[in-house]
């Protein structure tokens, strides 16, 4: 026998152990650190901009021609789009978590391909752009000028031209969304001077491209040459980009046969301007540019944001005197702080388990036994890690403190049973003692261990990404019970035989101190214990009433349970997003944005550190009446009441939509737990025309949805992701009129097209850069309906007609962004659960009020939604299989199929106090509650096969089934209350957490606790009448085979 192997040969075991330990160390050396593994599902984002056009144009000749193209991809999962006013089209593919990033990249940019050739010119020419970013920033990076001796266009065209570029190589970040742009030169056209020379917006573009060019003219002398006239070999040059204003302005537009010439500097104003003025920055008020940075799919925050952080420091060395970086939004200290939170818990439930073994154990020695196992495990189950490419996290660091529990266990069933054999037997050699009482417990430390790693297989089979969670937890558990059987039947054998000592015999009665105290307690509670398994022997139906209450009572609070994904969390910063009305400027928006910052300053003063907001940029939409204010908030240890956690701030600021009522929306939300699920938690839902019947049905019936939702208690802050329609203005060209004058209509688009949307001509060179040119109306001439009869178009005859002869204009509502969802029209509707309430709760009630909506309306879930819906669906058949794989495990143990139903039976009794304490506390029925569950099954089957091995072994040997019971009762009270307690106790670390990640802590702490709680006290009295039970239907036939120790202590 194995252990009998290695008790005889110590000096093997010890090596075997060290060695694992070992290879452990090296490979959690390598082990890279994150907050989760790779939940989100990988993205690829494209992105094309076409400008001047508007959100129904860049719809119908952009957004559609490349998702048409988007087919047959593989593993894709939904597809959405999004195309504004702003002339910017984006369309996100989402893929299953198994598909890989790059080939998903490479397939999407082979489809593009297809596609480019369809659109329009203009966007062809600024080019599209693919990404396998996610959606939410890892942080936002914000740059001041300190002396103020650079404006905001300064600063913005500094990190455009020496930081983002740079910063964009960093292995690791997908993509950059800089708020402010690089200079461009701006060339304003003035339409009265344009007009009195006869010029137009397309006569100043042609000259533009025509003298703004960079030639290769070749060489002088180039071979082959005329070789007795060549001299010398010389390149050519004829004229090259322009790079000032003041060249610009010297761009010949006409000359007449007088010799008269027009320059471009007498029609237009000429100046190193912005390329983009849609976007407005400042920092805890100063005037700042900034930029957020977004994770490539798959890469490890903590690593990218380490590089990032490296670059900017090497980059500032030569920043401008006055510059400084400062970082208003950062993901990554949670993720630091939560990880050493779990370490931290590791270590205290290590401490705890010590504790309960030296008051059950009583001995130093028998106590350091399974603490040395401890080590062993966790090294080991760090290599296993690594060698399936899994990572330390959140859910990894969670199931090592959830096995640290459950492998002590085993090494105290060894020690436990050692010990009892010294007492009972005082003429036993400790080694022999050993050996005797391996050969009674080996299967039952096999078993244990094959029950608690079996539980969690069913786990790894999931999809989705809570498969990936689940996957995590899985993984590690089945490693650490794996190990620690391992470790129990060839080191603590050994460690037995080496480290104890036979004690002098105690007597229960005579001893002094606490010790002793508590020894007469519990050997008279065990005595008392005996009794009552007795005595009740034959209240075979008060005990099924009461297991039936049980049940009952478990499926009520199941059903009352709200669901969720995963627990918020607070993660020191929130978001704000603000909306003005349909029409708003830029400067109204920035003026409320001031305001949203005031308040966070003033009224928030105790908790927020800093606020960067952003006019002109939301995630819901861009434009000039949205905005986003990220607030940094203090440090958690400084912020340690109710009150100061991020989403009690962020509550206390919807205040906001009171105090500001130019805004129609005032948004504070704490960013969700898990980034790649979009920027706030809740719930997320794409709202469809799936009839074909609109924009304006599908908007009328959103916003009936609107409406019910804030009749319902079961859902908050219901709100519509992205611009409302807005007034806009058609102009109604007369084609007949226009015809009358000789006018080509080619030309009138054109001209307006460049008057008011502004074209981009071609580039010039700043400071050794090449840089875009614009050419645009200027600001006086296009700033109301009137000014479009300012400008003037030139027919065949050389005639300048004004835009009033042929056309009038009149205001009508459009959108300035418009949305689709896997190919179809769609709005999204993002919300929250009202308090006391689940997202399950409110997506059930979302999906009530949906079904009242006119026909050719349909929905889909999104992001988290999706993900939530698709693990509540996973749920129940991943407990089935889980119970059927434990029960022909048990089967296969006992070589009986009466016996596993024993064990089968306590399953309730672990599982009412988890749902009962998730209940209690107020916690939803989520990933951590299933993974808690299943961590409770395994715990309650182990309790129930410590009495029923024992129970079955002395039936075996000839005793009645009464007195079989009584004896196991007995003799495993013991190890079951201190292997509960060690397991319970060394989870309540988790439970009772505070600070940046006790939110997932809470949660799994509390169902494990709670399980622990029942399986145990319930467990003791109900498992000896499970035994029975199954023996009375299905009664033991006598052969005697065994035999076991059953003397009286």
């Amino acid at each position: 026998m194995m252990s009998k192997y290695f008790i005889n040969r110590p000096i093997f075991a010890w090596v075997i152990a060290i060695l694992i330990m070992l290879v452990g160390i090296i490979a959690m050396r390598h082990l890279p650190v994150e907050q989760y593994p790779q939940i989100a599902p990988p993205t690829v984002s494209v992105s094309a901009i076409y400008p001047g056009a508007d959100a129904q144009t860049v719809e119908n000749t952009v957004t559609q021609v490349i998702e048409q193209q988007m087919k047959g991809l593989d593993g894709l999962m939904y597809m959405s789009s999004g195309s504004s006013a702003n002339g910017l089209a984006s369309i996100t593919l989402t893929f299953e978590n198994d598909v890989d990033p790059d080939t998903a990249q490479i397939q999407v940019q082979n489809k593009l391909q297809a596609a480019t050739s369809s659109l329009p010119v203009d966007v062809q020419r600024q080019g599209l752009s693919v990404n396998k970013s996610g959606s939410s920033f890892l942080m936002v990076a914000s740059f001041i000028s300190e002396d103020g001796s650079m404006t905001q266009s300064d600063i913005a065209d500094y990190i455009n031209t020496n930081v983002v570029d740079s910063l964009s190589r960093v292995n690791g970040v997908g993509s950059l969304n800089v708020f402010g742009s690089p200079y461009a030169m701006r060339i304003w056209l003035d339409p009265a001077k344009l007009s009195s020379y006869a010029l137009m917006p397309s006569d100043v573009l042609t000259a533009i491209r025509s003298q703004n060019v960079q030639v290769s003219a070749g060489q002088l002398a180039s071979l082959p040459t005329d070789l007795d006239r060549q001299v010398i070999n010389a390149t050519v040059s004829v004229q090259s980009f322009l790079q000032t204003p003041k060249e610009f302005g010297q761009i010949l537009l006409k000359t007449d046969t007088s010799g008269a010439k027009v320059y471009l500097k007498d029609v237009a104003d000429i100046e190193l301007g912005s390329e983009s003025y849609a976007v407005k920055t400042l920092y805890n008020g100063q005037e700042a540019a900034g930029m957020g940075i977004m994770l490539a799919s798959g890469a490890n925050a903590l690593q990218v944001r380490q590089a990032v952080q490296e670059r900017l420091d090497e980059l500032s060395q030569g920043f401008p005197a006055g510059l400084k970086i400062v970082v208003p939004y950062d993901t990554t200290p949670f993720v630091k702080l939560s990880i050493q939170q779990v370490v931290m818990t590791l270590l205290e439930a290590i401490v705890l388990v010590f504790l309960v073994m030296f008051l059950f154990l009583q001995n130093w020695r028998a106590t350091i036994i399974p603490t040395l196992a401890v080590p062993v495990v966790i090294l080991g189950t760090c290599a296993v890690l690594f060698l399936f490419g899994f990572t330390i996290n959140i859910l990894t660091m969670f199931a090592m403190v959830l096995a640290i529990g459950l492998l002590v266990d085993d090494a105290i069933v060894v020690v436990e049973n050692v010990e009892r054999l010294l007492e009972e037997n005082p003429n036993i050699s400790v080694k022999e003692a050993t050996t005797r009482s391996m050969d009674e417990i080996s299967k039952v430390v096999i078993g244990i261990a094959i029950i608690l790693s079996v539980v969690f297989v069913p786990m790894i089979f999931f999809g989705g990404s809570s498969g990936v969670i689940y996957r995590q937890f899985a993984v590690t558990l089945i490693a650490s019970m794996s190990l620690s059987a391992v470790i129990a039947l060839i080191f603590t054998p050994t460690l037995c035989v080496t480290i104890l000592k036979r004690q002098p015999h105690k007597d229960v009665h005579t001893q002094k101190g606490f010790f002793g105290w508590f020894n007469r307690f519990f050997f008279k509670a065990s005595r008392d214990y005996e009794h009552f398994v007795g005595k009740t022997f034959n209240a075979k139906w008060f005990f099924a009433i009461a297991y039936v209450g049980v049940i009952i009572v478990i499926a009520l609070i199941f059903m009352r349970l709200p669901t969720s994904f995963v627990p918020e969390e607070d993660q020191g910063m929130l978001m704000t997003l603000v909306q003005l009305p349909a029409g708003s400027t830029l400067d109204q928006t920035e003026e409320v944005m001031a305001k949203v910052g005031g308040y966070f300053h003033e009224q928030e003063a105790d908790n927020v550190e800093s606020v960067f907001t952003v006019s002109g940029f939301s995630f819901g939409a861009s434009g000039q009446n949205t905005g986003l204010a990220f607030v940094k908030l203090k440090d958690w240890g400084e912020r340690n009441t109710k009150d100061s956690v991020a989403q009690a701030i962020a509550g206390r600021a919807m205040v906001l939509n009171a105090m500001i009522p130019e805004a129609t929306l005032v948004y504070p939300i704490a960013p969700p737990a898990i980034q790649g699920f979009g920027n706030a938690s809740g719930f997320n839902l794409q709202l469809q025309d799936i009839g074909g019947v609109g924009h304006a049905k599908l908007l009328d019936a959103r916003n009936m949805l609107l409406g019910m939702s804030a009749q319902n208690e079961h859902v908050v802050g219901v709100r519509p992701n992205g611009q409302e329609d807005a007034p806009k203005l058609k102009v109604n060209i007369n084609q007949e009129q226009a015809a009358a004058y000789d006018l080509d209509m080619t030309t009138i688009n054109t001209t307006l097209a460049q008057a008011f949307g502004g074209s981009y001509v071609n580039d010039f060179i700043d400071r050794g850069r090449i840089k875009k040119v614009y050419m645009q109306g200027n600001p006086d001439s296009r700033a109301t309906p009137e000014d479009i009869n300012k400008w003037h178009v030139r027919n065949a005859q050389g005639q300048m007609i004004g835009f009033g002869a042929f056309s009038d204009s009149q205001w009508e509502f459009g959108s300035l962004a418009l949305h689709r969802y896997n190919g179809l029209s769609s709005l999204n509707v993002q919300g929250a659960a009202a308090s006391g309430k689940s997202t399950g709760d409110a997506m059930l009630a979302m999906e009530e009020m949906i079904a009242q909506l006119p026909e050719g309306i349909g929905h889909e879930w999104t992001g988290l939604s999706l993900e939530e819906r698709k693990s509540g669906g996973q749920a129940l058949p991943l407990y089935i299989i889980s119970m059927l794989v434990v029960f022909l495990c048990l089967a296969a143990l006992y070589e009986s199929w009466s016996v596993p139903f024993s064990v089968m039976l306590v399953i309730p009794l672990g599982v009412i106090g988890a749902v009962v304490f998730t209940m209690l506390r107020g916690f939803a029925n989520d990933v951590y509650l299933q993974v808690g569950l299943l961590t409770v099954i395994g715990l309650s089957a182990k309790n129930a096969i410590l009495i029923i091995e024992f129970a079955k072994a002395i039936q075996e040997s000839g005793k009645s089934l009464k007195e079989s019971v009584m004896t196991a009762a007995r003799l495993r009270l013991r190890p079951i209350i201190m292997t509960s307690l060690a397991f319970g106790i060394g989870v309540v670390p988790l439970m009772i957490a505070t600070g940046a990640g006790s939110g997932s802590q809470n949660a799994v702490g509390t169902s494990v606790v709670g399980g622990v709680i029942t399986a145990t006290f319930l467990g003791v009295f109900f498992i000896p009448m499970f035994y029975v039970w199954v023996r009375s239907v299905f009664p033991y036939k006598h052969k005697k085979t065994t035999n076991i120790n059953t003397n009286n202590a």
